[in-house]
């Protein structure tokens, strides 16, 4: 008669989830996430246990992440959750606050990118909008210049200081402490925006510390992303075109491969990690692809056509 074995499971430390939640929080910053992640994981997690608040160390937590995850919601808004919650569920199984992740057969959802188009004479006029008179608008005409030059995110930018820009050799640094990805990257910079911010940086209060952001408000505190918002949508109902601060840099990624641009330049101006982000940002129209391919394909060097040569049509 064959023996029966015993099936032993681990005990799973007791705790609340606020306590396992501050743990997780303690690893990602030591990781070097970046101030904004921290601040997705943390409104993403506590938004789930505040609507399912006894469902923590239960036979109740696989239901309400089922329930979570049904919300009527975009694919962004759905991978958030999947990929923040699924993090947080892995690192307390490591630590033996679950045995089990209830997330662990959920798949992300594709999202559609968004692409955005702005119009060459749209970005033009918008250059001229700023009235440069004033500390505000002379910094806001930098801020759009810069971004259209370099790509550059707006978080990143916001946190530049004088020290990281190079006038006499044309390039900015991002330093790993700023960069989202936690990585320095140097950008060129065209003259046009080397003088722009000459003048920015000279138009400075003399009060102002040294370390005092580049692009700053008027009383030198650093700028937000919700200041930022509010002046771009002011210039937007002017111009009667809506464009948001991340849609100027889907504008140069989209220039830049059209002016010639090599896809993996892009990349690295970007600061993506990989190839796959930075498709998101190259949204490639159809007329776009036929105007690539007819400066780039291999039968303009290997069939020779005279200037006059005609194209007729065809009869069958």
């Amino acid at each position: 008669m064959a023996r029966k074995m015993k099936v032993t499971t681990a005990k799973l430390t007791q705790c609340t989830w606020e306590e396992a939640f501050e743990g997780f929080v303690f690893w990602k910053q030591a990781q070097g996430l970046s101030i904004t992640t921290i601040t997705g994981y943390k409104n993403v997690i506590t938004h789930f246990f505040k609507r399912f608040p006894y469902c923590w160390q239960s036979a109740k937590l696989r239901n309400s992440i089922i329930q979570h995850m049904a919300d009527n919601i975009k694919p962004a808004t759905y991978n958030l959750r999947l990929i923040y919650l699924r993090a947080l569920f892995d690192w307390c199984i490591r630590e033996g606050y679950l045995d089990v992740n209830p997330l662990s057969d959920f798949k992300k959802r594709k999202a559609q990118p968004r692409i955005v188009n702005i119009p060459e004479d749209v970005l033009q006029s918008l250059l001229k909008l700023p009235d440069q008179t004033s500390f505000a608008g002379l910094r806001d005409y930098t801020l759009i210049l810069l971004t259209l030059d370099t790509g550059i995110r707006p978080k990143e930018a916001f946190n530049l200081k004088p020290q990281d820009i190079d006038l006499k050799h044309f390039f900015i640094t991002i330093p790993e402490e700023v960069a989202k990805t936690r990585v320095t990257r140097s950008l060129p910079i065209l003259p046009p925006t080397a003088k722009a911010l000459n003048k920015l940086i000279r138009a400075r209060h003399p009060a102002w510390a040294i370390d005092t952001p580049i692009f700053c408000s008027c009383e030198g505190t650093t700028l937000s992303r919700h200041t930022w918002g509010d002046r771009i949508e002011m210039y937007s109902i002017k111009l009667g075109f809506k464009i948001r601060p991340y849609d100027l840099r889907h504008a140069f990624a989209l220039l830049y491969l059209r002016n010639g641009g090599h896809a993996f330049a892009l990349q690295k101006s970007l600061g993506h990690t990989d190839m796959s982000m930075t498709k998101r940002y190259v949204n490639l129209t159809g007329q776009d692809l036929k105007n690539t391919h007819a400066k780039a394909s291999p039968l303009n060097k290997l069939i020779v056509t005279k200037k006059k040569d005609r194209i007729r049509k065809i009869s069958i």
